[in-house]
């Protein structure tokens, strides 16, 4: 392995030059990051600005190791991701990197807390009392017992963002995490992701085309 990976945090998430491959013929000058040389910051907080199509998803995928189709090096210190097998993905995915992806995948069949407890299973990380503290804390505990597939929209995003947090992280990386919320949802799903961060001193990243998770603080990066 060229990282122990259960043995240390993850500080820096570097981005060298890096850009999709689909955007190889697009002009991206404008952006902060693409073809730039940018490093998300453990401890530091920060807000993706970003137009429909201009790669947030991609972003968060590459990140995630869930792709790997860009130009340009992506590291984790000083790793790059390509180097990582299979097993290393996964404790990455484990144990640094917690994401809210834009399209949820929850299992409509499954209630809420079930959808969370088999992420929960991965890392034995929350307890039953505590996953249920958190539901009630972005006001949807009386769902718990409900099949998420019965939920509207707004309600899955929180789901979501539970089971995100029942993980250990160093950096947590949110898709439009609260398109469907109001402001008084966006602020208790903020200050939830917020009180969990900074109990495990990690990174808040959030993308958003127009509604974005209030973050106090965040450094602003176009995209």
């Amino acid at each position: 392995m060229n990282m122990h990976l259960s043995d240390r945090r993850i500080d820096k998430i570097s981005l060298r030059k890096l850009c999709p491959e689909v955007f190889s013929d697009e002009d991206v000058s404008g952006s902060d990051i693409w073809l730039k040389n940018f490093a998300f910051v453990r401890g530091r907080d920060y807000t993706i600005e970003a137009c429909s199509g201009s790669g947030k998803s991609s972003l968060c995928s590459f990140i995630y190791l869930n792709r790997h189709d860009f130009r340009g090096e992506l590291l984790f210190d000083a790793c790059d991701s390509r180097t990582f097998t299979t097993a290393e993905a996964c404790a990455m995915r484990q144990r640094h990197i917690a994401l809210v992806p834009q399209e949820l995948r929850l299992f409509p069949e499954l209630s809420a807390i079930d959808n969370i407890r088999l992420k929960n299973k991965l890392a034995a990380f929350r307890t039953e009392d505590e996953m249920l503290e958190m539901l009630d804390a972005l006001g949807i505990s009386s769902l718990a017992g409900r099949p998420v597939g019965q939920m509207s929209i707004g309600q899955m995003q929180r789901v979501a963002i539970v089971r995100a947090l029942c993980q250990p992280f160093d950096f947590i990386l949110l898709d439009e995490p609260v398109s469907h919320l109001d402001r008084d949802n966006n602020l208790a799903a903020a200050n939830l992701i917020l009180r969990e961060a900074r109990r495990q001193g990690a990174s808040v990243i959030t993308t958003s085309v127009g509604n974005p998770l209030i973050i106090p603080d965040a450094e602003i990066v176009r995209l």
